[in-house]
């Protein structure tokens, strides 16, 4: 009697955690309330960090997936630390992770499916052929969120890093968040920590809101990008910190012939109030795979520290198509190698029968009112031999330099720009326009399915 007692008082004390939940969301501006709702322990979830909740996960969402069509459904994760492999979502479903409660990525490989490459890359990132399934997976889906009130998803990646390092794997490492194919996706108020590899991936998708996020892995891991839209369209990345290994936010469309033939750009992103510290790699990266072109994206108010760039353009021969109109404005940066770059050499192709006549064009880059400081080096700007960069813009800019700067700070080969009001003076390719000529930042028309 006393064990049924202490059993019900739980399953009670969930219900009662729950009907809070859902009564929040309805109040929250972008995730609407669902008609019906569960507990993972309904399906048999036991929160003590040992017990594997994989079965629980798919069970859970199984069941609530026939509501998708009746008003959708809500999966909640209750406090405690909840051991899983990786799970698929459905559409029309929230999955609301306790603000005391943690996702533990199973370290057993058995509980990851292996699954076939990106169709725009080819190959695995890290090897060639399959990857290993995101620990949170979604296809095909409509109208699906991923949220809390800060709830935790730890990717335990240690083992996945070392591995890594000893070329001991033999599929590329598993994300924490992969949503392919879907429009209406929400990921907001979570805490994610030491991924395997890249932290959230919408790729092939639309209407995409990524906000309120803290990403945190430690600066030497290997590629843990924090957030990275892959031939997305209308995305907005908002209020989120991250420290990563890899670029906190790294724009891609696909790898060379691949994502040349797959044709799908990123297009129409808004980054906003974003904080990043990466001591080895950028802010805000633009490729290097971005052989399905990228455009239109807006960056405002943004912090970098101790970071190794502020914003990088990568890509190469082989690559193809574009990166253009881009407007960044707003950039507090403290502690950097250097605040832009741009590299037309950059390599890492996927194998040999990429194309060398695939000229990418790089054009109509807008950056404004940015402050720095502590700076080594205040651009390295190289273009490709007989297809320079072009239309490079850089207005209202002061950049502090550390107590032992290289003795050139402008390094430009083979771009084409103007600039007004920068300090320390640009390179020659980048004409002075004198001191009142900002560079363009376009108001935000973009909408968004979710608000």
């Amino acid at each position: 009697m006393e064990m049924w007692t202490i059993q019900r008082r739980n399953q009670v004390l969930d219900t009662i955690l729950l009907l809070g939940i859902v009564l929040v969301l309805i109040n929250i501006n972008g995730v609407e309330s669902r008609k019906y709702s569960a507990s993972l322990t309904d399906f048999g979830g036991v929160g003590d960090g040992v017990t594997s909740n994989t079965k629980a996960f798919q069970a859970a969402i199984f069941n609530l997936s026939q509501y998708a069509s009746d008003g959708g459904s809500l999966l909640f994760v209750p406090p405690g630390k909840w051991l899983t492999g990786s799970f698929s979502l459905t559409s029309h479903f929230t999955l609301h992770i306790h603000k005391d409660a943690t996702l533990l990525a199973s370290q057993d490989e058995s509980e990851w499916a292996v699954i076939d490459p990106l169709p725009s890359y080819g190959r695995g990132r890290d090897a060639d052929g399959g990857r290993y399934i995101s620990l949170i997976f979604g296809t095909n889906l409509t109208d699906v969120v991923i949220t809390g009130d800060n709830g935790t998803i730890d990717g335990q990646g240690v083992t996945w890093w070392n591995k890594f390092h000893k070329g001991e794997l033999k599929y590329t490492r598993p994300y924490l968040i992969e949503i392919m194919y879907s429009n209406e996706v929400q990921i907001s108020n979570l805490t994610l920590m030491n991924s395997p590899s890249w932290n959230v991936h919408p790729v092939y998708s639309s209407n995409v809101v990524v906000q309120g996020l803290t990403i945190l892995a430690p600066v030497t891991s290997p590629n843990t990008d924090g957030i990275n839209p892959d031939s997305c369209t209308n995305t907005r990345i908002e209020d989120c910190y991250i420290v990563s290994g890899d670029d906190c936010v790294a724009v891609k469309s696909g790898w060379d012939e691949y994502g040349i033939k797959f044709g799908m750009p990123t297009k129409q992103l808004v980054i906003r109030r974003l904080t990043c510290i990466s001591p080895f790699s950028a802010v805000i990266a633009l490729g290097s795979e971005m052989s399905g072109g990228i455009e239109d994206v807006r960056a405002e108010d943004i912090t970098g520290i101790n970071s190794e760039s502020a914003v990088r353009i990568k890509t190469a021969v082989g690559r193809g198509n574009y990166v253009k109109d881009i407007y960044v404005r707003r950039m507090t940066m403290k502690t950097m190698k250097m605040v832009f770059w741009m590299a037309g050499n950059y390599g890492s192709h996927p194998d040999n029968d990429y194309d060398p006549n695939a000229i990418p064009v790089i054009q109509n880059i807008n950056f404004r009112d940015v402050v720095a400081e502590n700076v080594t080096m205040a651009a390295r700007l190289e273009g490709i031999p007989g297809h320079p960069f072009s239309g490079i813009c850089i207005s209202n800019t002061t950049i502090g330099l550390t107590q032992k700067p290289k003795k050139i700070q402008w390094n430009c080969t083979e771009i084409a720009g103007v600039s007004s009001n920068v300090t320390p003076q640009p390179c020659n390719l980048l004409t002075d326009q004198g001191p009142d000529n900002a560079c363009n930042f376009p108001e935000d028309s973009f909408t968004s399915a979710i608000v």
